[in-house]
């Protein structure tokens, strides 16, 4: 007889925390798109990128507070 979701989420629910974690990250982990290396290289080049900037000065840093309530008033939150 095949099992259900429902059955693998009950029996999930009764593993311990830590590998509830490891269960949910495994499936994440099973449904994200192949790596693309060339995407992986051109973020790593704009990290690079923008690291360089605000060490040099050349930008600053917003606090992820203001950022956060900017982007709860475009949202209309």
């Amino acid at each position: 007889m095949p099992t259900t979701l429902k059955q693998v989420v009950s029996e999930a629910m009764q593993l311990p925390v830590d590998q509830r974690l490891t269960l949910a990250h495994r499936l994440l982990s099973s449904v994200e798109p192949a790596v693309n290396p060339e995407v992986e290289a051109a973020w790593d080049a704009e990290i690079r990128e923008r690291i360089r900037r605000y060490d040099a000065g050349e930008t600053t840093a917003i606090p992820a507070a203001e950022v956060f309530k900017e982007l709860d008033r475009r949202l209309g939150r």
